[in-house]
């Protein structure tokens, strides 16, 4: 478990497959998490247990899915996860969600991101971290920022949502700006 002051990192369990169905089937959810993405949700119960059977065979070597539970009252409210991770490279992709949205705008996600960030360069060694969002997700770019990541390109037009076009918004840490801007 990898704990913080609002939350904690820990392994996903099959009984998380229950809070996964229900924020990838809540359009809000969808819609800041991955754009509106039908590839994120809305899915069938059927379609979150095949991918927990395989998401809870991960190789943490190469990719994992964390629950991001509130530390204040114990229960789920989030996912993170790392994949791609390269160690000849030593770089990985990440992602975090908070699926419970009572918990949105209060430092949760954020707090999720650097713990999963100290997680894996600490543990892998690895030099960069990346991730991306939709131009329109404002406060995940501000979150991104204020963790010390730079917009490193975007996808123009890349997104589409709701009829409109977002960019794809690209952004990166290395390994010495992580350890340079301490803590925070």
């Amino acid at each position: 478990m990898i704990k913080g002051r609002l939350t904690r990192l820990r392994a996903l369990r099959a009984e998380d497959a229950a809070h996964h169905l229900r924020w990838r089937n809540d359009p809000q959810v969808v819609r800041w998490a991955a754009a509106g993405d039908p590839c994120f949700g809305p899915v069938t119960a059927e379609a979150i247990t095949l991918a927990f059977d395989t998401m809870l065979r991960l190789s943490p070597r190469e990719s994992a899915v964390f629950t991001v539970e509130n530390t204040a009252g114990g229960g789920a409210i989030g996912m993170a996860d790392y994949r791609d991770l390269d160690p000849y490279t030593g770089v990985a992709t990440l992602g975090v969600t908070i699926g419970e949205k009572e918990f949105w705008g209060r430092g949760h996600g954020s707090e999720a991101l650097r713990l999963l960030v100290d997680h894996l360069f600490g543990a892998y060694g690895l030099n960069r971290l990346e991730l991306d969002t939709w131009s329109g997700n404002e406060r995940a770019m501000r979150s991104f920022t204020k963790l010390g990541f730079q917009e490193e390109g975007r996808l123009r037009s890349a997104v589409l949502m709701d009829g409109r076009r977002y960019d794809r918004v690209l952004f990166g840490i290395l390994r010495e700006e992580w350890s340079r801007a301490g803590d925070r």
